[in-house]
């Protein structure tokens, strides 16, 4: 007997097609992954099972949750379903958070709204559904904010508000997209636990097709809001039939061949830097307390070469990136970029500053939404004494839309109009336009869909030919470090535990935390030849 059923759901907003014909059912205990690019309607398909559809939309079609038509409910009905019958976990814990509750607050607003139980029993079933998800409350009080938690455990705290009435649904949307390898590892097992644990149904929506290959029992694939192809995991991964299946793979395991470094002249020293951050005092008169976030880095970038930079949230990659921007100022140790320092005595040195640029993981929240392409990508120039004006101006901000794959009319476009890969491309633009010398990448794909992406890595190897790029590239997502750098340099606790060439280091880990992060990561299973 099927928990949901969808049959010939459609969906327009304010007359426009987003769903059509959709076809999806899940058993008690069953796990099925919705998978497709971004607008293909996985998320709009969970949303009307939710009914939390924006204004203006109007569907047809059947959904039912163990026979009862929820398309139709009236929204005093939706309310009590939602949360008892149906719990969703979203993309984004911070913003699913309230940052002014305690994190014990908001598993239990779940319980109190629903008024399944006093108070008292309410935190008690709190604690006991932090302490399911791997949050005890001996480690991590009822009393925390979501800010004092890393994104796993953000993310965990938003999964024990799902589950607290233990629903018969879950959904589960994107739940991993922005985490490390062993904390989306940990997420799944989680998840995985839970449908095994309470015989719920999970629903879990994602772009990558790695993610669920070994997870979910059935697969459906979704393109502009229909479902292209769907079926048993294991036998859709091996009789492939649609080219867009087909397409989502091969570019989930994407693969790029870089041009050939250059003679090595070192470019970034870093040379034993530390950083230190205080800490709250445990009394009035207790001691200052501190926290090494770089713990004595020490590492060489070279001149055109490619240098990666892995390791768990919380591992000190993002404290590193900022002290070689020169944002922050380390406590001891030195950072030099071309034999300058980037401080000089207690100040960043611009001099050296403008020789840096950074593309960062959410293009959309870099950009000042205001002001037009032109505008964005010339951003740099003010770091120059004499920056182009006029015709040169104009030249050069067509060069590099062109260089990144867009048309130079682009630069009278806002940033709205883009899609997420064209706002990437962007980025790269805004960061290549002055010529640096060393360009910071900050998980600058590790949000997009699995196409995207590989297009973007396909577009940085055409850089790094043109332009002779030198990069760190700072990412969670190993198959994306594998392909795109020369070396890679392992982070944990702050500490570089383990470096070398890119594909020594993971055909041959030396040191454990290697050896677990790469065991934790996704792989692809080998396609059949139904698929070929």
């Amino acid at each position: 007997m099927s928990l949901l059923q969808i049959k010939n759901l459609s969906l327009s907003i304010h007359g426009v097609p987003i769903l059509k014909q959709v076809d999806l059912s899940i058993a008690p205990g069953q796990i099925v992954a919705v998978t497709g690019e971004s607008g293909s309607g996985k998320s709009m398909t969970a949303l009307a099972v939710m009914q939390l559809l924006p204004n203006g939309a109007e569907a047809s079609g059947a959904i039912r949750l163990h026979d009862v038509d929820v398309l139709n409910r009236p929204e005093a009905e939706m309310c009590a379903l939602r949360g008892a019958s149906i719990g969703m976990v979203f993309q984004e814990p911070m913003t699913a958070l309230n940052p002014v509750k305690t994190i014990g607050d908001q598993v239990m607003e779940t319980i109190l709204i629903h008024k399944a139980m006093p108070p008292a029993q309410a935190r008690t079933r709190a604690e006991e559904v932090l302490t399911r998800v791997g949050l005890p409350p001996d480690r991590f009080p009822l009393s925390r904010y979501p800010h004092e938690l890393s994104g796993g455990q953000r993310q965990r705290v938003v999964i024990a508000m799902a589950i607290a009435l233990r629903p018969k649904l879950l959904i589960a949307d994107e739940p991993t997209t922005a985490l490390d390898v062993t904390t989306q590892a940990q997420i799944l097992d989680l998840l995985k636990g839970l449908v095994s644990e309470y015989g719920m149904g999970l629903l879990i929506i994602t772009h990558d097709l790695a993610v669920v290959a070994d997870m979910a029992d059935r697969i459906t694939v979704m393109r502009h809001g229909e479902v292209v192809e769907s079926g048993a995991t294991q036998h859709l991964l091996r009789h492939m039939r649609h080219p867009y299946t087909r397409m989502l793979f091969e570019a989930s395991g994407h693969q790029v061949i870089l041009p050939d470094t250059v003679e090595p002249r070192p470019l970034l020293q870093v040379a034993q830097v530390v950083r230190d951050y205080r800490l709250p005092r445990t009394g009035l008169l207790g001691p200052q307390r501190h926290h090494r976030a770089v713990d004595g880095v020490s590492f060489t970038l070279n001149k055109g070469e490619r240098l990666g930079l892995v390791g768990e949230s919380g591992c000190g990659k993002s404290t590193l990136t900022r002290a070689i921007l020169g944002l922050e100022e380390v406590q001891s140790g030195e950072i030099r970029l071309d034999g300058q320092p980037v401080f000089t005595g207690h100040r960043p040195n611009l001099a050296v500053r403008r020789k840096m640029q950074v593309v960062f993981q959410d293009p959309y929240g870099s950009f000042n939404p205001r002001h037009r392409v032109a505008r964005l990508v010339t951003e740099p120039f003010h770091l120059l004494e004499r920056p182009p004006t006029g015709t040169e101006r104009q030249d050069r901000i067509a060069e590099m839309l062109t260089a990144v794959g867009l048309s130079p009319d682009d630069s009278n476009k806002y940033i709205h109009e883009f899609s997420g890969g064209q706002r990437q491309r962007i980025a790269i633009a805004r960061a290549l336009i002055i010529r640096p010398q060393l360009i910071l990448f900050d998980e600058a794909v590790s949000a997009l869909d699995v196409s995207v992406r590989a297009q973007i890595l396909d577009l940085l190897v055409d850089l790094c030919a043109t332009y002779d790029l030198t990069y760190l590239f700072i990412s969670h997502d190993l198959s994306v470090v594998r392909t795109i750098t020369d070396r890679v340099l392992v982070m944990q606790s702050g500490r570089i535990v383990e470096q070398g060439e890119t594909e020594q280091v993971f055909s041959d880990p030396q040191h454990r935390y290697t050896q677990s992060l790469i065991a934790a990561a996704p792989q692809l299973p080998e396609i059949g030849q139904g698929a070929a």
